[in-house]
């Protein structure tokens, strides 16, 4: 069963509760910066993990700023698309409702399990990222500040306070974020996703154009591998191995253990590559990271 830490009580709770009851779940995003790219990321991995489990979900995104560019720039990231929490009236009968939010959010929701994630900052932004996301221009300056690894972010916080339904939490400040650096983004987006998906969502990242390189070697070297396993004979995932990754993201979504389950496999010798290759595409409908991309490139 699939647990996360609820924010709000310091506690791990379950996301479904309710077996094959309907889970909706909410991200907020205040605006246009990383950190809101690594909320709509995690709602997105959360919502795959439940559907995995046999879990119906819901999905809505309430962001009050550049709504139309969050959602360009999530289609980039291969983030599944979500509902308008404008447009949010009532529930459908949801048994339980996961909110998603940066965690220097100054106002949280009021009611349900919250999730929160920590800042991400694009540390090598270039002139004229704001127009390829079809933006005004300047910089992408929106939505929530953001604090170093190990920092206190809530020494100095404004106390939490609960919102409606539907309404986006405030963020604690404006403009403390570097511009994202947009061309990065679009030129190699599945390595963005990968370099975020490597490290704990509770863990501040500071990324650039050398940990976005390291991870599209990464997606290449797998893809590669991938394509020359699959033209072995397939076998079965090997119940260890599907244990071990179904108990990482089923551990708060633990994805830098999945990803590490991943590296093992690649490298255990007793495996055969058709093993390999079914669990790398088992795994896929976690990350969605396309590793089977390249089948049939290098035949």
């Amino acid at each position: 069963m699939l647990r996360i830490l609820d924010a709000r009580t310091g506690e791990p709770v379950a996301a479904a509760p309710a077996r094959r009851g309907l889970t909706r779940i909410e991200a907020y995003a205040s605006g246009l910066d990383l950190t809101a790219l690594r909320v709509l990321l995690t709602a997105d991995v959360l919502v795959r993990a439940l559907e995995l489990g046999g879990t119906p979900v819901w999905t809505i995104l309430t962001a009050p700023h550049r709504h139309a560019e969050l959602r360009t720039a999530a289609t980039h990231l291969a983030i599944r698309p979500f509902e308008d929490g404008r447009d949010l009236a009532s529930g459908l009968g949801e048994a339980q409702v996961i909110h998603v939010v940066a965690e220097d959010t100054a106002t949280m929701p009021s009611e349900g399990p919250l999730l929160t994630v920590a800042p991400a900052v694009w540390t090598a932004a270039e002139p004229g990222d704001d127009e390829r996301l079809g933006g005004s221009g300047g910089s992408l300056r929106d939505g929530a500040g953001t604090g170093g690894h190990g920092s206190d972010t809530t020494s100095d916080a404004p106390p939490h306070t609960a919102t409606t339904a539907g309404e986006a939490p405030a963020p604690r400040s404006s403009g403390d974020q570097p511009p994202l650096g947009l061309p990065a983004l679009l030129s190699d987006p599945t390595a963005l996703r990968l370099a975020l998906l490597s490290v704990p969502r509770n863990t501040a990242v500071r990324l650039d154009a050398d940990g976005l390189g390291a991870a599209a070697q990464s997606l290449a070297r797998w893809r590669r591998a991938v394509a020359g396993w699959a033209r072995q004979p397939s076998r079965p995932v090997p119940d260890a191995v599907r244990v071990r990754l179904r108990a990482a993201w089923e551990d708060d979504l633990d994805l830098p253990g999945v990803l590490a389950v991943l590296r093992d496999v690649e490298s255990a010798p007793e495996l055969p590559d058709g093993a390999r290759f079914e669990t790398y595409v088992y795994a896929d409908r976690l990350l969605a990271l396309d590793l089977a991309r390249d089948l049939g490139s290098f035949a």
